[in-house]
């Protein structure tokens, strides 16, 4: 299991509810609450036998290599509980259960916070928040809200952790006729990463700005981390023993206390009858995770109760995703095949970093309030010898081969 440290959600949200209570305990209104819920069943396709094809890399498997069908790629349940106490004070908790890496479908805390709201403009939060870094972050997990059977991975991909224990504020103005809402916010967060590997991101620091002007909105964000994350050791000790070389790709490759840089911006027009929608982010990870730029761009428009929608996204490298290694030359003969598969191994890592470009074209199906089924074809292509955003990789796979998924899934909210 992940490792636990102080400041965790329910430790900050228990504190939360406690100023929470005290706050409102000289109030006179009467506390309410409501409970919603959303969920998605999918059934995803592809030819890439392979590999699988995944919604995230937090998953354990997908469609490809496991299985040829999978429903596991973007079925979810989730639950929401929402409390008022007052006209300051609120509270919400989010549930949210799918495959992880565990290969179960155990339930995950997503939110737990409570919300202070200091003046008209200003509000404060203390425990688990959504992370503001997409246009759809505040509604990632929910399939019924967005028009695709799951945002690009391409660019979605590039994120995968989705909360952060912490805290933000959130304060609204205006600009003539543009609502604005800058959102600060500092944290950490503990992934559940499987039974064998260990991560940890602290100091998460950033700030999220979303401008509404009538039909465009648009969203610009900013965050930085320190990233811990327990690949490689073996691999890097074995590194270190031939000395200042191997110490010095420790120290580059290694996801040991690095900086990681993530920036983004996103837009969306939707003036009711058609849509488009477009997203460019930057990730740098100065580590063995290394540096990408990623792009999508989507249209859509509503004939009735139908959507169907096209979708171009792509994801490449900004940094080298090859490494020279130890100098084999300059190792005694006896030691060079040892460096040999060293050098291998690091580059074997490099090529996890996604490259990958994908079209598709998809149908939006608006059944009945609240329900929603869509179908979604992509023609997936990893390139520059990168198995791109696909997982479990078998030993014969080949970058640059193209993969058709086909997805079905019924999205509901209640």
């Amino acid at each position: 299991m992940p490792q636990r440290f102080p400041g965790s959600a329910p430790s900050l949200l228990l504190l939360a509810i406690g100023l929470a209570v005290g706050g409102a305990a000289h109030s006179q209104e009467t506390p309410s609450w409501s409970v919603s819920g959303f969920g998605t069943v999918g059934l995803v396709h592809s030819s890439e036998h392979r590999a699988d094809y995944t919604s995230s890399v937090m998953k354990y498997s997908g469609a490809g290599a496991t299985r040829a069908w999978s429903g596991d790629v973007d079925s979810r349940l989730g639950a929401q509980l929402d409390v008022k106490l007052d006209h300051r004070w609120s509270a919400v908790l989010q549930v949210v259960s799918e495959q992880g890496l565990y290969n179960t479908y155990r339930p995950r805390v997503e939110w737990a916070n409570v919300k202070y709201q200091a003046t008209p403009e200003l509000a404060l939060r203390l425990g688990r928040i959504a992370l503001p870094i997409f246009l759809a972050a505040d509604y990632r997990k929910i399939g019924y809200a967005y028009p695709w059977v799951r945002p690009p991975v391409e660019t979605y991909g590039t994120v995968p952790i989705t909360s952060s224990d912490g805290v933000d504020a959130t304060w609204r103005w205006d600009a003539g006729p543009v609502r604005n809402a800058s959102q600060f916010f500092y944290g950490h967060d503990d992934p559940p990463l499987g039974d064998s590997v260990h991560g940890r991101a602290r100091n998460m620091i950033g700030v999220s700005n979303t401008s509404d002007w009538g039909a465009l909105s648009v969203r610009v964000n900013y965050m930085r981390a320190d990233v811990t994350i327990d690949v490689g050791q073996q691999l890097f000790g074995a590194f270190d023993a031939f000395g200042p070389a191997g110490e010095a790709i420790t120290r580059r490759f290694a996801i040991d206390h690095k900086r990681v840089d993530i920036a983004n911006i996103g837009l969306n027009y939707d003036p009711g009858a058609w849509f488009v929608t477009a997203e460019a982010g930057r990730t740098h990870m100065h580590s063995l995770l290394g540096a990408t730029r990623s792009l999508y761009a989507s249209a859509g428009w509503r004939v009735g109760p139908f959507t169907p929608y096209l979708t171009w996204s792509h994801v490449h490298a900004t940094v080298a995703t090859r490494a020279a290694g130890l100098p084999l030359d300059a190792l005694p003969a006896p030691y060079r095949g040892q460096a040999a598969l060293l050098n291998a191994g690091l580059n074997v890592l490099l090529a996890t970093i996604p490259q990958q470009t994908s079209a598709g074209a998809g149908l939006r199906w608006d059944l009945h309030t609240n329900t929603a089924l869509k179908l979604q074809y992509d023609r997936v292509t990893p390139h520059d010898g990168s198995r791109g955003t696909l997982i479990n990789p078998l030993p014969d796979f080949r970058s640059g081969h193209s993969a058709d998924v086909v997805s079905l899934a019924f999205d509901f909210v209640y």
